[in-house]
């Protein structure tokens, strides 16, 4: 797959037109490269064939486990042992059909004009960040962008040495940054603090502790200015940074390689992202404002995603990568995948699916209002069910083998070729061959997230009072 890094040396003369305040360039598709109407789907009716097929492997999944739901039934009862089955192994196959399907009919349009000039400001929130901000400085400084790009640092109250440590970095690479300062404790705060203070049409979220490819501030701006007006926000790629400290770090490697690209490729192939997440997104700056900036809430970039989608579009660009650090002990992975939780239920009471325009966001949102179910089964199903397959009663593992177990092969093996071959070969980069952290991460980390989760529920459902991150 040819790289969007590089500008077709044969690509039409641009027409350049203004709207909202920037510039964008629109050019006819390189020579040889059929006409992307050729070959276009609609959204609806590519969401309807994805459906479809999900429904018929479900279909076929269930009839091949009714044996093992006539043997479950009888020994704890029907309806309970129907619930356990669908929240198990039924509906998750469901799910993972859904994605195979969606991620067959993903074709991503080109960019418009793959080297852009628009003024960009980069909102990088910190507090006590002393360790990693002046590689993220550098990082910044080094960005392969044609246009103005500003860097606002803004402290939000640190009590170690960030604010000297940017400035040597500063000093070294001549990055065009500007101080600011938010004493309220939270980073939502200092977000907005931050776009308080904006002039530039784009505006990009970067966290202290990411570093970005070089081409990854032109993607991701490419791809926004590429994309319809009502795109109010495009989510970068993320991978990890550290995925050689420790086997935690070695599973999340394989979980932004494999299962949050897949969600984030199916959803925006419906024009729906979820989360643009803080560690790099970026948005336009009016829709920012219109919304009211980023809420004060523990999941701030999901609660914003949703209020954005309100009336209008988020996308995802994979080739806008980024590396961001991830948790390196278990204690800090669940405190992670609890606030992710708690953000996902403040998203549900912000914005309820329903509420969304597109009937196509409001059914991937609506997935949400169940997965505290599917989580909560499946953490509380999966030891049981093992113990029981020890002794020969494949009951609850048998369906969960047939149901779910296929499509998340078919899906993983799918989207590593895509990866492979369309973000990290054209950004000459390889991924880690990590086969031990591969096996553990396709049997049994689906359910430790599961009971991580549900730490954050809880912590939802009795409003505790978050951490600064």
């Amino acid at each position: 797959m040819t790289s969007t890094a590089s500008r077709p040396a044969d690509a039409a003369t641009p027409r350049v037109v203004e709207a909202d305040g920037m510039r964008r360039s629109y050019a006819a598709p390189p020579r040889g490269v059929p006409p992307f109407r050729r070959w276009y789907v609609p959204t609806g009716k590519r969401f309807g064939l994805a459906l479809g097929a999900a429904t018929a492997w479900t279909v076929l999944a269930t009839w091949l486990s009714l044996p093992w739901l006539d043997r479950f039934a009888g020994a704890i009862g029907l309806a309970p042992a129907v619930l356990v089955l669908a929240f198990v192994a039924i509906v998750p196959g469901y799910l993972a059909a859904f994605h195979v399907g969606s991620l067959l009919l993903d074709r991503p349009s080109h960019l418009l004009d793959a080297h852009p000039t628009t003024p960009v400001t980069v909102l990088l929130a910190a507090r006590n960040e002393e360790r990693t901000i002046a590689e993220t400085l550098d990082y910044l400084a080094a960005q392969d962008y044609d246009g103005e790009l500003k860097i606002f640092l803004i402290d939000n109250g640190s009590t170690d040495a960030t604010v000297i440590e940017a400035l040597k970095a500063v000093g070294r690479n001549g990055a065009n940054l500007v101080l600011l300062s938010e004493k309220r404790p939270g980073k939502t705060f200092a977000l907005n603090r931050g776009l308080a203070a904006v002039r530039t049409p784009i505006v990009i979220t970067v966290d202290a502790d990411t570093l970005l490819h070089r081409s990854a501030v032109r993607v991701l701006v490419a791809r926004l200015l590429s994309a319809p007006v009502d795109v109010a926000a495009v989510a970068g790629h993320l991978m990890v940074r550290n995925s050689r400290e420790g086997i935690w770090s070695r599973l999340q490697a394989w979980d932004y390689l494999l299962g949050i690209a897949a969600v984030k490729r199916v959803q925006a192939l419906y024009q729906g992202t979820l989360v643009a997440q803080g560690a790099f997104s970026g948005y336009r700056t009016n829709a920012l404002r219109r919304t009211g900036g980023w809420p004060v809430a523990v999941g701030e970039d999901i609660v914003l995603t949703w209020r954005l989608l309100l009336g209008g579009r988020v996308c995802h660009e994979p080739l806008a990568l980024a590396f961001t650090a991830v948790p390196t002990t278990l204690r800090q992975l669940g405190r992670q995948r609890a606030r992710w939780a708690r953000g996902m239920l403040e998203a549900l009471a912000s914005v309820p699916p329903w509420r969304q325009w597109r009937w196509t966001v409001r059914l991937l949102a609506g997935v949400d209002l169940v997965l505290p179910a599917l989580e909560l089964a499946y953490a509380a199903a999966v030891v049981p069910g093992i113990v029981l397959a020890a002794s020969g009663r494949l009951w609850i593992v048998g369906p969960m083998a047939v149901a779910v177990l296929p499509m998340n092969l078919a899906l993983y093996l799918a989207l590593y070729g895509r990866q492979r071959r369309s973000v990290l070969a054209p950004l000459g980069l390889r991924p880690r061959r990590d086969v031990p952290a591969l096996l553990l991460f396709l049997t049994g980390y689906q359910a430790l997230l599961s009971v991580l989760s549900l730490r954050g529920y809880v912590q939802h459902w009795l409003g505790r009072r978050p951490a600064w991150k």
